[in-house]
């Protein structure tokens, strides 16, 4: 008999940005060919009634509403799932991310078997004002207390969870990346004036935690670079600091693409000469490893969360140290990459991040968990 699971915390998918989307867009289609029947609970406001697919890669999707506001539509969405996980009583809920997570003793109350992924510690993130990070708080408490199972997407992630909730039973199984094929330069890099290998490149939302701003403002400091910056990405949720950023970066003839996916994403990362990645906060950044999937060299800030995907030490810089980057940046895309590290990061992502045996070891949870 297949395992029915409901899929709660995430936007839905697919092509929604944010990187608990990312996860379970490579996650359930795959579960779902292991025999799996999984139904996502997403959330309305972010597709349109015309895009709304009833199921897509074998897996349903079930669209409820809740308000677009990030303080508090993930609480919202969530307590209209959890009650909606009752009156359709799947072997498990799965909850994501330690937001919504605020509900699981409410799961467990109404019967429900519940799995927990955390997803990094979000009250961390900038962007949360001190009411916001102690509800957050609350959540990861409530999840991992409360929780059935857990899964941690890092073992910075996992050890932190044994230590401070004292917790030995938590499962790691990692973000995954899939190996791509290269996408010759084309019609994204013609509409945005761009030419193979003369540009460095991001993606990611627009939030303080990401650091684009030092990002910026490093690029803004060198003198006549022979590359543009192109920043892939938007905001959620329009801030001021999403709209300070994108008049900051036209200021400085940033190359600005908004949210992509699919080709012409596949499009920037093929052709890009170096891949930066400034933040402050991640759990195990996807973007990291799907630029290494695409043979980039790559530059990124020296957290931890980073520094547990194996690439060489000179390949990091100082987090929010703009200088640093900018000196970095400069070098770094003059030096390119050997073929060695390209083996390497090859060979890391294969061994580490594949995403059908981390589909594979989720199963393995779900048939625990129904014993």
């Amino acid at each position: 008999m297949n395992t029915k699971i409901l899929v709660l915390g995430t936007r839905g998918f697919p092509n929604t940005q944010g990187g608990v989307e990312k996860h379970c867009e490579e996650l359930y289609p795959r579960l779902a060919k292991l025999g799996c029947e999984i139904t996502v609970l997403a959330r309305s406001p972010y597709f349109l009634k015309q895009n709304r697919a009833a199921e897509w890669e074998g897996v349903k999707f079930k669209y409820i509403w809740c308000p677009r506001k990030k303080s508090i539509e993930a609480l919202v969405h969530t307590f209209f799932g959890v009650i909606y996980a009752r009156l359709k009583s799947p072997d498990i809920l799965h909850v994501h991310a330690v937001g919504p997570s605020l509900l699981v003793p409410l799961a467990k109350m109404l019967g429900l078997k519940v799995i927990m992924t955390h997803h990094g510690p979000d009250y961390e993130r900038e962007k949360w004002g001190k009411a916001a990070k102690m509800v957050l708080r609350l959540g990861e408490y409530f999840g991992v207390k409360f929780a059935d199972r857990i899964i941690a997407i890092s073992n910075l992630i996992k050890t932190g969870l044994e230590k401070k909730f004292e917790r030995k039973d938590v499962v790691l199984i990692a973000n995954g990346v899939n190996i791509p094929d290269f996408a010759f330069g084309g019609e994204t890099l013609k509409k945005y004036g761009l030419f193979s290998g003369r540009y460095i490149f991001t993606a990611c939302r627009f939030v303080p935690e990401k650091g684009l701003h030092d990002l910026i403002n490093a690029y803004k400091s060198l003198t006549n670079p022979k590359f543009k910056l192109v920043i892939a990405g938007g905001a959620d949720h329009e801030t001021e600091y999403s709209r300070n950023l994108i008049k900051k970066a036209e200021a400085a003839e940033v190359t600005l693409t908004g949210f992509i996916s699919g080709r012409p994403l596949a499009e920037l990362y093929s052709n890009a000469g170096l891949f930066v990645l400034p933040s402050y906060y991640e759990g195990l950044p996807i973007a990291l490893l799907e630029a290494m999937s695409y043979n980039l060299p790559v530059l990124v800030s020296d957290i931890e969360a980073n520094k547990e995907v194996p690439i060489p030490s000179f390949r990091f810089f100082k987090a929010s140290d703009a200088n640093e980057l900018a000196a970095k940046i400069e070098e770094l895309f003059k030096a390119g990459i050997s073929e060695e590290e390209k083996l390497n990061q090859k060979l890391t992502l294969v061994r580490d991040y594949d995403w059908d045996v981390i589909s594979k070891q989720t199963k393995t949870v779900y048939e625990n968990m129904r014993r």
